[in-house]
């Protein structure tokens, strides 16, 4: 066997080769339930840039709740949950329009567009806010049970869907009246619900019990019940109605479950950052974002309908309990409420970074 000599020219190539060789080798392989290829692209760089900062008038220090977006007026409705506001900001200049008052507590939001309506969940009066954009006020209140959370609309039924957490009660809004026509009862305290237009169901997370109900809104009746496996507390929820998934952020054991819709198993389980709350889907880029209080957007990709990866824990300030994304622009709002510990008041906006070019509008929606 010859002797490779370093020193020389020739020795040289060789070493640098036979280097590059083993460490090949030795590199570890992307981990993923599929897709891998892609996602240690984007595990390589950061899934999202912050890019602008708006100040909100409210109370600094003081925790905020749901996003909502009003896709054909482009505002972001934003609840301040500690200090009793509704703001609505202009996506279009990122601006604020309007602090509205009056909704104490306010937790979850609902936007009705034909009727150009906010409903608010407004924990501290234990009532529903209806408010005229027209008008940019409250108009009427509709008295409920405790702890009014996360609320849904249901396009064609012309009903808002509202998830009283300790009440262990769903509440059902006719919008064009005004007025709660059914109350649901359960035997868990109820997380979020959303509404799948494909499917034309209501889900709802029973959290207690780890389990998905499913509500027929034609009849605002109870037609199923199915375990989570895997998942404790099931609080959070995002729908990809395309594929038939639901995304479950699972509080008590800190991990994102994908939920096959057609049947009704838990089809993945990736790893969260503590605290999880509100999870948005972007379907343009097959994203999910968990919101997570302990100062982290979990950022998981949808390969395919049955390959799941986590991509990183983007790091964000703490508290963060909510979020939004844009579909036109991909991109995502987080309310703050500290920066290292310093009280502030403010929605930050972030771009997102993917190595795919964004969707055109009408194919993100």
């Amino acid at each position: 066997m010859r002797s490779l000599v370093v020193g020389s020219s020739r020795g040289k190539l060789i070493f640098i080769l036979a280097f590059a060789a083993c460490a090949l080798a030795l590199a570890p392989r992307p981990v993923s339930a599929g897709g891998a290829a892609r996602t240690a692209e984007l595990k390589a760089g950061a899934t999202l840039k912050r890019i602008a900062v708006i100040d909100l008038p409210g109370p600094p220090g003081r925790r905020f709740d749901y996003l909502e977006i009003d896709d054909e007026d482009r505002y972001l409705f934003s609840a301040h949950l500690a200090a009793g506001l509704l703001y609505v900001i202009d996506l279009r200049t990122s601006t604020l329009v309007k602090a509205i008052p009056d909704v104490p507590g306010i937790e979850g939001v609902g936007y009705v567009p034909e009727l150009r309506k906010v409903y608010t969940s407004d924990f501290w009066e234990k009532k529903i806010g209806v408010i005229d954009l027209r008008e940019m006020r409250v108009v009427k209140k509709l008295p409920t049970e405790d702890k009014p959370d996360g609320l849904a609309y249901a396009p064609p039924f012309h009903k808002v869907y509202v998830s009283n957490e300790r009440a262990k009660a769903e509440s059902v809004i006719d919008v064009r009246e005004d007025k709660i026509v059914k109350v649901l009862r359960f035997g868990s305290e109820t997380g979020v619900p959303q509404y799948d237009p494909i499917a034309r169901k209501v889900y709802v997370n029973l959290q207690d019990e780890n389990v998905l109900a499913v509500i027929d809104p034609a009849t605002d009746t109870v037609v199923g019940r199915y375990p989570v496996a895997g998942c404790q507390g099931n609080h959070g929820m995002a729908l990809d109605p395309e594929h038939h998934r639901a995304f479950l952020a699972c509080q008590g054991n800190d991990v994102l479950t994908v939920f096959n819709l057609d049947t009704h198993q838990a089809i993945g389980h990736l790893p969260m950052a503590k605290g999880a709350d509100v999870v948005a889907f972007d379907p343009g880029l097959g994203r999910i974002y968990v919101a997570c209080s302990s100062g982290a957007i979990s950022v998981f990709q949808e390969e395919d309908p049955d390959h799941f990866s986590k991509v990183e824990d983007f790091p964000v300030e703490k508290k963060v309990h909510s979020l939004a994304v844009d579909l036109r622009t991909h991109r995502v709002y987080a309310p703050e409420e500290q920066e290292g510990g310093q009280p502030v008041a403010r929605m930050v906006i972030f771009e997102a970074i993917s190595d795919a070019p964004a969707a055109p509008p009408e194919a993100a929606r």
